[in-house]
C-alpha cells in the first residue's frame, strides 16, 4: 500500500494510479553511472603503477578513492531508486494527488471541482517512449500543478476528466445525462398530400317569418310548391301579416310581396 492510500478519506477510492517514466530513473542515475566510470578508471590507473615507494602510496590512495567513488555511486543509486518508488500520481473520485519523499513525505492534492483545465505536452521523444508533462490548472492559490515526465499521460488525463465529471454529477445529485442519439440520415421527403375536395355546402333551408302563432315559409328554388291553404287559414295569415306591418316589424313592400305569395296559393 502506497503513501497515498493512507490519505484517503471516508468514501474515497483510487480510480487511477501512475508513476514517472523509467527514463526519469535512468536520468537520475546519471551521477551513479559517472561515479562507476570514474572508479573503474582509477582502478585501471592504480593497477598500472608500481606497488613500491612513493608510487605505491599513490596507487593505494587511488584504490581507496576508487572504492569511495564506487560506494558513493551505489548509495546515490539506492537513493534515486527510493525516490522513484515513492513518487506517484493518483486520481481518486474526489481529488488528484502527488506524493513524493523518502524520509520526509510531501503530498500535494487538488480537488476535482477546482480543476479548470489540463495541458498535456509531449515531445517526439516522449511520444516514442510514452511519457509527457501534464499541467493541471486549478482555482486554488497554487494555480498550477505540474506532473513532469509522467508515464501514460493520455490515460491519466482521461481518468482525471472522467473522475471530475462523475464527481460533479455526484455533487449535483442528478443522473448521468443520456447519450446523444446520432443524427439520422437524410430521407426523401414524403410527397405532399393532395387536399380532398371540399364538400358542397348544404342547400339553404326555408326562411321562416313569425306571424302570430302561424309560420309563413318563403319559397326556395328547386323546392316543391307549398300546399294550398284553407280559407280560414288564409284569413288568419293575412291578418297576422297586416298586424306585423302596422307594428313596423315588416315593411309595406314585404307585406305586399308576402300577401301576393299567399294569395297565389288559392
Amino acid at each position: 500500500m502506497g503513501y497515498a492510500d493512507g490519505l484517503l478519506t471516508t468514501g474515497e477510492g483510487i480510480v487511477h494510479r501512475e508513476k514517472q517514466h523509467w527514463w526519469v530513473f535512468v536520468w537520475g542515475a546519471k551521477f551513479t553511472i559517472l561515479a562507476v566510470i570514474v572508479a573503474i578508471l582509477l582502478l585501471i590507473l592504480g593497477n598500472s603503477l608500481d606497488s613500491t615507494g612513493f608510487v605505491g602510496t599513490i596507487k593505494t590512495i587511488l584504490s581507496w578513492v576508487a572504492a569511495a567513488v564506487f560506494i558513493g555511486g551505489l548509495a546515490l543509486l539506492v537513493w534515486t531508486t527510493l525516490r522513484y518508488i515513492n513518487q506517484e500520481y493518483v486520481v481518486t473520485n474526489r481529488r488528484v494527488m502527488e506524493t513524493t519523499g523518502v524520509v520526509n513525505k510531501r503530498a500535494v492534492d487538488s480537488s476535482l471541482e477546482k480543476i479548470n483545465d489540463a495541458i498535456l505536452t509531449q515531445s517526439i521523444f516522449g511520444r516514442a517512449l510514452g511519457f509527457g508533462d501534464l499541467k493541471i490548472l486549478t482555482a486554488s492559490e497554487a494555480a498550477i500543478s505540474e506532473f513532469r515526465m509522467i508515464r501514460r499521460p493520455i490515460e491519466f488525463k482521461k481518468a482525471m476528466l472522467e473522475a471530475k465529471h462523475g464527481y460533479e454529477i455526484e455533487v449535483s445529485g442528478g443522473a448521468r445525462p443520456a447519450p446523444i442519439a446520432p443524427p439520422l440520415r437524410d430521407e426523401p421527403a414524403a410527397p405532399p398530400m393532395e387536399a380532398s375536395p371540399a364538400a358542397p355546402p348544404p342547400p339553404p333551408g326555408p326562411t321562416t317569418t313569425a306571424a302570430g302563432d302561424e309560420t309563413v315559409a318563403s319559397a326556395v328554388p328547386g323546392a316543391p310548391p307549398p300546399a294550398a291553404m284553407e280559407p280560414d287559414e288564409l284569413t288568419r295569415t293575412l291578418a297576422s301579416l297586416a298586424d306585423l306591418r302596422d307594428r313596423g316589424a315588416i315593411s309595406p313592400e314585404e307585406y305586399e310581396r308576402k300577401k301576393a305569395d299567399i294569395l297565389g296559393r288559392l
